[in-house]
């Protein structure tokens, strides 16, 4: 037992094999290889929550312009008012007669994703009273 790289035990009459260390060296050696496939399914993840968040404060938004259209106050202030404060600066709004529309680019680290997942919504206030 002392020279070999094989480690055994003996318990109860029973003869147990514990893992060599060659073993357990390439479980090692698989995490490690693992490690950059679980970051990218990650990180794919978090891109997909991040798309889903945009379009929800997009719909939201522009739903509160749309009602604010038919209370008669700025359709403007109230799309920017339902967005979070975080959310704000990466957001466009556009009035077009009785309907609005909100861009929301998700918050992502690459600017390229970020750009191809923004999120547009459009509310129509109905016809003019």
């Amino acid at each position: 037992m002392s020279g070999s790289s094989e480690a055994r035990a003996v318990f109860a009459g029973r003869r147990l094999e514990t893992r060599t260390t060659a073993e357990a060296g390439q479980a090692t050696v698989e995490l490690v290889a693992l490690m950059p496939l679980l970051l990218v399914v990650a990180l794919t993840a978090a891109a997909l929550l991040a798309g889903h968040a945009a379009t929800e404060h997009a719909g939201q938004a522009a739903q509160a312009g749309a009602m604010a259209l038919i209370h008669g106050t700025d359709p403007r202030a109230a799309a920017r008012d339902a967005l979070p404060a975080t959310v704000r600066s990466r957001a466009t709004i556009e009035i077009d007669g009785r309907q609005v529309t909100v861009r929301v680019r998700p918050h992502l680290p690459i600017p390229p994703l970020a750009a191809t997942m923004t999120a547009e919504e459009t509310a129509h206030a109905g016809p003019p009273p």
